[in-house]
């Protein structure tokens, strides 16, 4: 358990940091996005909440319905299987 919480830390720190860049490039470098997919994979694999929290504190892709509920959505679904993992191992 302790390597899954180290993984959980890694893995929302790498997505703060991708999506902090994203809005960077967004006004600096326009050529040099992080595609979609990217952000919303780095929410799937277990950094959901770190690249929401990121996203409404710094308003990165809050008028985007692919992100005000795909995010979110991610989020339930994680955190329904995580309960099907602890309690029915």
């Amino acid at each position: 358990m302790k390597y899954f919480y180290i993984y959980l830390g890694i893995i929302s720190i790498i997505s703060i940091i991708v999506c902090l860049y994203d809005k960077w490039a967004a006004k600096n470098r326009p050529l040099k996005r992080t595609r979609e997919t990217t952000l919303l994979l780095l929410s799937a694999l277990g950094g959901s909440v770190a690249m929401l929290i990121t996203m409404l504190l710094i308003r990165h892709k809050t008028k985007h319905p692919k992100f005000m509920i795909g995010i979110p959505l991610i989020i339930v679904v994680q955190l329904v299987i995580a309960f099907f993992l602890f309690f029915y191992k």
